[in-house]
Parts: structure tokens; sequence; C-alpha cells
């Protein structure tokens, strides 16, 4: 298992703090897998009981995202935790509180008009996947962000179904962590520093 917190000091040139997030999170794509799993789990809800339950589900499997990724990530082989010195980490926490915040706003738009919360969703899930471009130090990032929100606003000017918002984030969130875990060898090799460290 690679592990490079204790190769990284206090003090990090940015493209160090992001190597260092890509190796300890293999890019951010397990946890993308995850998120998007859940999104298909909310869609299947919304198919089989109701929209309003589907908003329960995707609540329900936001609060598993967090541990299942680092499960996930360190079952691939990573340490799922970026070294104590990086200040990208201070970043992904706030990203996480704001979309916590978040949250309390897409559930009240699903009060007001239940076939909005997904699409409200896909802006907030967006948002915060465009945050990740720094964290990680893809621009990739940028397309996955740009399209869930691009979809979050096509659905809801085509007022569509609850249903079509959940399985539309599931696909580009799926889709996406495939991409990125097919390219993580590539970001890691970008740091063959810390690797050679690491096996020596």
């Amino acid at each position: 298992m690679h592990d490079t917190r204790s190769l990284v000091p206090e003090s990090l040139t940015t493209d160090a703090a992001q190597q260092d997030m890509r190796d300890a999170y293999l890019g951010g794509a397990p946890g993308m897998f995850v998120s998007g799993t859940a999104w298909s789990v909310a869609g299947l809800v919304c198919l089989w009981r109701s929209p309003q339950m589907a908003v329960w589900a995707l609540y329900a499997g936001g609060v598993l995202i967090h541990p299942l990724s680092v499960l996930l990530t360190r079952l691939l082989g990573r340490s799922g935790r970026h070294a104590p010195g990086n200040p990208l980490g201070m970043l992904a926490f706030a990203t996480t509180i704001w979309m916590i915040l978040m949250l309390f706003l897409a559930y009240g738009i699903a009060l007001w008009r239940i076939e909005l919360f997904f699409p409200a969703m896909l802006f907030v899930i967006g948002g915060r996947y465009l945050t990740f471009a720094t964290l990680f130090g893809r621009k990739l990032f940028w397309i996955c962000g740009g399209l869930l929100a691009g979809a979050g606003y096509g659905l809801a000017t085509l007022h569509a179904a609850p249903v079509a918002g959940a399985f539309t984030g599931a696909a580009i969130e799926i889709v996406f962590s495939g991409v990125i875990m097919m390219s993580a060898k590539f970001t890691v090799a970008d740091g063959k520093h810390l690797r050679t460290n690491v096996n020596t």
C-alpha cells in the first residue's frame, strides 16, 4: 500500500500537494464511483417507491460516501489519507461543509417542487467537483463539474421526471470515475520522486 504521509513536509508546493492528494485518494476515482452508486440507488428508489423517498435515499447514500470510498481506496492499494501538512486538506474539508449546507437548500427546493431536487443536486455536486480540479490538479474535473451543472440546467428546463435526474447524475459520475481510474497511473507517474521514496 502506498503511503506518502511521512514524506510530505508541512510546507508544500502546489504540485507536490496535488500529487499527494492524487496518490492518497487514487485521483478521486473511488469516491466518485461510490457517489455515482448512491445516485443509482436513489434512481432505483425513485422508480420503485417515490421521488420523495429517493431524496432520502440520496442523502443516506451521501453519508456513506466517505467511509465507503476510503475503504475502496485502501482495497485498491492506496492510503485514503493525505499528508497531515497538506494545505489542500483544509480546502477539501471546507468544500464538504459547503456541500452539506447546500443540502438544506436542495431539500427546501424538493418541498417546493420535487422534480427540481435532482437538478439542484446536480448543480451542488457539479460545483464541488470544480474545486477538485485544484485539489487533484486535474482539468478533467472542470469538464465533469460542467457536465453535471449543464445536465441539471437542461433537466430543469425540460421539466424532466425526477428519475431522469438521478440516473443522469449516476451515469456522469460513474463514467468519469472510470476515466480517472484508468488515467490514475499516469498522474501518479508525475510524482516519480514520491514513488521512488516509497519503494526504497
